[in-house]
């Protein structure tokens, strides 16, 4: 048989990967990113956001992922998100309107927002 030479590299290699790899799955599965999966949830349905739309699938409006993968990079989307949701919008989506969500509170549109663009669609 042929076998690679033994080394410190190589004796470190699989456990290199190994942490590697588990530094990935804790970004992935965190307990913040479903803490703030479950907080984006209660928002969504407190405002009744969740009539119209969904993190995953379309229902009436975009889903959030569509959203959030919209805005990706834009550097005053938080701003630009919040003011949709209090003010609504139409024409970015297609023909659908969204009508004006004043009893949204601005402190609850800014956190929809962050929370909507901090989705990983």
């Amino acid at each position: 048989m042929n076998h690679l030479p033994s080394s410190p590299i190589t004796r470190r290699l699989p456990w290199a990967m190994l942490a590697l790899l588990a530094g990935g799955f804790a970004v992935f599965w965190s307990p913040k990113a479903n803490a703030d999966t479950a907080q984006l949830q209660t928002l969504l349905q407190r405002n009744n956001c969740s009539a119209c739309h969904l993190i995953d699938k379309r229902k009436y409006g975009p889903n959030l992922n569509e959203v959030a993968a919209r805005y990706a990079g834009n550097a005053g989307a938080v701003a630009l998100l919040a003011t949709k949701i209090r003010a609504g919008g139409s024409g970015v989506w297609g023909e659908d309107m969204m009508p004006p969500q004043p009893t949204v509170s601005e402190a609850d549109a800014r956190t929809l927002a962050e929370l909507i663009l901090a989705l990983k669609p």
